[in-house]
């Protein structure tokens, strides 16, 4: 969904990534297929797990492709892999915070699930 703007109250973030403004968002089913991949019983526990702040590459691949695939760009993880990010290792690192903030805390930032 290039050239969208994301809405933050229904958790959409907004990245360029290989070059385009793409819309990312943890839909339900966005986060039903994180639960699968990190083999988690609950989104209390799949909250947990991104909580403590120590994420794999892989684990940013899973939650990019998922949020890209929730916000309607239909890319497998192995696209996502391959796809720049300017910024690097911090760019990639500043999306997966920012669409793990506007799924999981609520407006005043107070966490929307309880882990």
């Amino acid at each position: 969904m290039a050239g969208g703007h994301a809405n933050r109250r229904r958790g959409e973030v907004e990245a360029v990534i290989d070059g385009e403004r793409r819309i990312l968002c943890l839909t339900l089913g966005a986060l039903a297929e994180l639960e699968t991949a990190f083999s988690v019983g609950d989104l209390n526990s799949l909250a947990e797990r991104f909580s403590s702040g120590r994420l794999k590459a892989s684990d940013m691949i899973r939650l990019i492709g998922a949020g890209l695939r929730g916000g309607g760009n239909l890319f497998s993880d192995d696209e996502v892999a391959a796809m720049s990010i300017e910024g690097g290792i911090l760019g990639y690192a500043q999306i997966v915070g920012d669409l793990l903030a506007a799924t999981f805390a609520g407006p005043g930032g107070e966490a929307a699930v309880n882990p």
